[in-house]
């Protein structure tokens, strides 16, 4: 994953977007008055600052920024990530963090808190904040009628279901010179640092340990998780590839369901109809995630340590 240093922002006109959880919990208005307290006083440069909440803002609010900061948890992250493209630098602060309270947010994402606020933003500015690339899925959905919809891009995960989850999904899979026909309850696929949202509380941990020897974390930019729900175990043994994998090549699938759906990062569904074909890579546009202590490699190394 490529990691650099932000570039300072001292002295600059900087437009700043700060995108807030809204739950009128003291916890988070306290936090937010201080954050506003922090940018407010901010000196060096003549910043432009807006303040939205995450059920009020659209994509047009994010266009032009130099900053987008977002204060909630890893929930309001992935639910605004989409509207932020490759160039715009994100700032993830916990606005209730599990450390201080054990029915607060883990915050996977959120490298920064209230507390450390002041010195992060100073970072920013000063161009010494950690950027870290983070790869994106995309679907690109062609549909029987010649139309064809690209989802929002998926920081975490992306499923690929039967709308009616007592029915089972049942489709083709193709990944390069193979193919077969499943009935599942769905794929399942999961960019490196988004494996902990889903991925791993889908499968036991022998079978994730087992499906971990698989990775070079070199290729982690343009490769993927992909697993097949509650696949037959004859399928499993028959066809490991189709079930759990680590790969960069492209997964196409042609539904035989009535009435399927997409849904990036778990939030909104695009629908499909029986023959449409839905094409899964990493190759959407990244996220500039900023962190301040460590890298998300390192975050990620140390999570999936605990976890084992």
């Amino acid at each position: 994953m490529k990691q650099e240093r932000l570039q300072g922002m001292r002295g600059l006109k900087v437009n700043i977007l700060v995108v807030y959880k809204k739950n009128f919990e003291a916890v988070h208005d306290a936090g937010l008055m201080a954050i506003k307290d922090v940018l407010q006083k901010a000196t060096g440069s003549p910043h432009k600052m807006d303040f939205r909440p995450r059920e009020h803002v659209r994509r047009a609010d994010f266009i032009a920024r130099d900053l987008v900061i977002v204060f909630g948890g890893d929930g309001t992250l992935t639910s605004l990530s989409h509207n932020i493209d490759a160039a715009t630098p994100v700032m993830g602060v916990n606005s209730h963090p599990r450390s201080d309270d054990p029915e607060g947010s883990f915050g996977f994402f959120m490298d920064s808190s209230v507390a450390t606020f002041e010195d992060d933003f100073r970072a920013v500015v000063e161009g010494r904040a950690i950027v870290n690339e983070l790869p994106r899925l995309q679907a690109i959905i062609d549909s029987t009628s010649g139309n064809r919809f690209t989802t929002d891009p998926a920081m975490n995960d992306l499923l690929i279901a039967n709308t009616h989850q007592y029915a089972p999904s049942k489709y083709h899979l193709r990944r390069g010179d193979l193919q077969c026909v499943q009935q599942s309850s769905g794929l399942l696929f999961s960019t490196w640092y988004g494996q902990g949202a889903w991925l791993r509380n889908a499968m036991s941990h022998g079978e994730f340990e087992q499906l971990l020897k698989k990775v070079d974390k070199v290729d982690s930019r343009d490769h993927y998780f992909v697993m097949a729900r509650d696949l037959p175990p004859n399928q499993r043994a028959e066809q490991p590839w189709s079930w759990a994998d680590w790969t960069g090549e492209a997964t196409l699938i042609t539904s035989d369901m009535h009435r399927g759906y997409v849904v990036p990062d778990g939030w909104d569904e695009v629908h499909f109809n029986r023959g449409a074909t839905i094409t899964v890579n990493a190759l959407a546009p990244s996220l500039r995630l900023l962190t301040f202590r460590d890298t998300m490699e390192h975050r990620l190394h140390q999570t999936i340590t605990d976890a084992l």
